[in-house]
């Protein structure tokens, strides 16, 4: 029951089982079904749900635990089975561009699965409200599209759920067996290099951009018009911000329309408080952080620890050994029960380890505020539309970016050389200052400050 609580969404710490259903013998498929719901409701047990379970002080005995089946949203083509539009939307947008509001929400898309977009890998990011509005330049398009998208193989007959876990009968492919599927149609373009440009000739050479155009830009099905009536109505419903998991089937096989799915409605919290941050009073060259945008609200007076990332270590194709030595690191920060500040490049919490740290939530469940960076040749792009995105949302953690440069941003990583070196692993060290840090975080107007006491 707290998967959608009102109060705490358990966003994404219980498990989710996909089976393709596909041997001969109806004994073997009810089989694998028990075995799959039992597996979903151990999950309440496991360390990331328990750790879960202590970050909020919740207690496990007072969850009651059902189990879902729904089936799988898609199309089977040849071997493999997946959704060609799957996303999630947000009634509020904590990052808005150009002449968007944060009212406006915002939504995320991809083809394939729906993990891919909840695990924050990279996505097409769009504003309900203003669906024909490109957040980025072509080149930055072409560089953060979607290259590959999660199916299911449905010639894979003998899974192994205990051992594989969910991604069991989950297959990882390239982005051109959509495109020889014909799924790219109505969802992609095509980098013309000569031209600087993006087309719709699939038959010409160069990188495939996953930007929806057709549908977006030249409304072949009303997807932003529905995204933005569907999150207005909810959130007048729940009388509160919300977030939504929906897909699209495209499928116009047998006369059937397009169809669009509502998967789940949950509700984004915000916890509201008045808080006066006037930068004036302050001198930014005396900051650890000022950011001019992002997300969370309040002031944080009790905490002395900050773990960072050793930039002249970082290797991007490492970030799975960081996230393993920040389970660590936060493991020992539970058992002394002491909240940190968490700074490091890239994306926390995104299943794609070229993008940023695989951590999983519980894994850095004791950070109240999160700082990801960008690093000269490891852009950064915000986590939004994951469920861990949501987790933070819903803990009021304060969550910042700082773009590599940003003239409007400022990151002083040598104010920590002032502090006490605490722990040390191969990508991070771990500070304690003497009198605890001042953290001001104004939701209103997006803007925070850290800043040492003197």
């Amino acid at each position: 029951l707290f998967e959608d609580s009102m109060q705490q969404p358990f966003s994404g710490v219980y498990r989710t089982y996909i089976l393709p259903n596909n041997q001969e013998s109806e004994s073997e498929r009810l089989n694998q079904l028990c075995l799959a719901i039992k597996l979903v409701y151990a999950s309440i047990f496991t360390d990331s749900a328990r750790n879960y379970f202590q970050a909020v002080n919740y207690k496990i005995e007072e969850e009651k635990m059902a189990v879902i089946i729904q089936e799988l949203v898609g199309t089977a083509k040849d071997q493999y089975y997946y959704t060609q539009i799957s996303g999630v939307a947000q009634s509020y947008n904590y990052y808005p561009f150009s002449y968007m509001q944060p009212e406006d929400g915002f939504s995320v898309a991809a083809i394939g699965l729906g993990m891919y977009v909840v695990g924050g890998e990279k996505s097409h990011r769009f504003c309900p409200r203003y669906p024909k509005l490109e957040l980025n330049a072509i080149p930055d398009q072409v560089k953060d599209s979607q290259t590959h998208f999660y199916a299911v193989d449905l010639k894979k007959q003998n899974i192994d759920l205990i051992n594989e876990g969910e991604d069991a009968a989950i297959v990882k492919l390239p982005l051109k067996i959509a495109e020889s599927e014909g799924n790219l149609l109505h969802m992609a373009e095509v980098f013309d290099f000569e031209n600087q440009r993006l087309i719709g000739d699939f038959t010409k050479r160069g990188p495939r951009v996953v930007n929806f155009s057709n549908i977006l830009k030249y409304d072949h099905i009303p997807l932003a018009k529905t995204l933005k009536i569907l999150l207005n109505f909810f959130e007048e419903a729940m009388g509160t911000p919300v977030e939504i998991e929906y897909a699209v089937d495209l499928n116009l096989e047998n006369d059937k329309l397009p169809t669009f799915y509502l998967l789940q409605i949950k509700p984004l919290i915000q916890k509201e408080y008045e808080v006066d941050l006037n930068l004036e009073e302050y001198n930014p060259d005396d900051a650890i952080l000022y950011a001019s945008k992002g997300m969370g609200n309040g002031q944080y007076s009790h905490i002395k620890d900050v773990i960072y990332m050793d930039i002249d270590k970082f290797e991007k194709t490492e970030t799975g050994e960081m996230a393993k030595e920040m389970r660590m690191l936060n493991k020992l920060m539970v058992e002394e029960d002491r909240e940190y500040i968490l700074i490091g490049p890239g994306r926390w919490g995104t299943r794609d380890k070229f993008t940023g740290i695989p951590v999983l939530w519980s894994h850095i469940s004791k950070a109240r505020v999160i700082i990801e960076m960008g690093l000269k040749d490891f852009p950064l792009d915000a986590s939004l539309g994951s469920h861990f995105f949501h987790n933070v949302t819903s803990m009021n953690v304060g969550y910042f970016s700082v773009p590599h440069r940003s003239p409007d941003n400022k990151l002083n990583l040598d104010k920590l050389s002032n502090a006490e070196v605490i722990n040390q692993t191969h990508y991070f060290k771990h500070v304690r200052f003497k009198k605890s840090l001042h953290v001001i975080m104004d939701g209103r107007k997006r803007k925070a400050l850290i800043m040492p006491r003197k």
